[in-house]
């Protein structure tokens, strides 16, 4: 399908439309950060702190859960730390880089939608009409990794570093940045994993990946996400497969969508052929 006729641009009108881009998506981020800073006793209290509390939603689920499976009982009573402020300046820093955080979260579709105006132009017809499905799906993946980030992967990466200890003679004091840190890595790193099926759909139609590619590699995948899954749960079967089975599910969808993609480059390149 031909392309719409547009105007062809310099890569120097390329680079200003870039910068405009960076611009609007960070003003955007800033305008967001404004609004969460009005709502930083939530932010903190509820949402960032709320992980401590051993009466958090995700261990009271867990707990229930492991108990109707019949394996060793996942319930939280106590996390044995505090948090503590260590620098003079750090709660005022901390506020500023938790809003501007939470601007990004907040803001994501519409720095999606930039990005997509961004290389609009360089789609065929149908492709562009397929903005507002591209702009839900992406946006879903990413809020949904968020969730699963917060709800999954942070409450047990809290539970098990707040319950490890290699003597009883050390106390766990965490400093609050490095507790926040946890969480907004775990959140965002957990919401632009989630994209990975766009990600790949991208690729394929670039030909840099390919569904076979993607099935060789499948036991690699499978490694890291055990070792992933390994790694920020506590030792036992149930958390881990917990944290593996979504992510291997996304991989699995992503070999699915390179199929699809790679199924219908090649029947337009055999049509090609045959017109010609």
């Amino acid at each position: 399908m031909a392309k719409k006729v547009k105007k062809e641009m310099s890569f120097m009108d390329h680079l200003e439309e870039l910068r405009w881009l960076l611009v609007r998506s960070s003003l955007a981020i800033v305008i967001v950060a404004i609004g969460a800073f009005f709502f930083s006793d939530i932010i903190f209290n509820d949402i960032i702190f709320g992980p401590k509390d051993p009466n958090f939603v995700t261990y009271q689920y867990f707990c229930h859960l492991s108990k109707a499976i019949g394996v060793e009982s996942f319930c939280v009573t106590e996390l044995p730390f505090v948090i503590q402020n260590t620098d003079v300046e750090g709660q005022v820093s901390l506020l500023i880089w938790t809003c501007i955080t939470v601007g990004f979260i907040v803001a994501f579709p519409y720095i999606l939608w930039e990005f997509w105006k961004f290389i609009k132009p360089a789609l065929y017809e149908k492709e562009q009409k397929n903005a507002k499905s591209f702009m839900f799906v992406t946006s879903f993946l990413f809020f949904l990794g968020v969730l699963f980030g917060y709800y999954v992967i942070v409450p047990m990466s809290i539970n098990f570093f707040a319950t490890f200890t290699v003597s009883p003679e050390i106390k766990n004091e965490f400093n609050v940045q490095s507790y926040i840190g946890m969480i907004k890595t775990s959140v965002v790193a957990c919401g632009l994993f989630f994209e990975l099926p766009i990600i790949i759909y991208f690729l394929t139609k670039l030909r840099l990946v390919t569904p076979k590619f993607l099935r060789d590699h499948r036991r690699y995948a499978i490694v890291l996400v055990l070792v992933l899954a390994a790694i920020v749960t506590p030792p036992d079967v149930v958390s881990q497969t917990i944290v593996a089975i979504p992510l291997l599910l996304l991989y699995e969808i992503s070999i699915l969508i390179s199929a699809v993609v790679h199924k219908k480059q090649l029947a337009n390149e055999t049509k090609s052929l045959i017109n010609e």
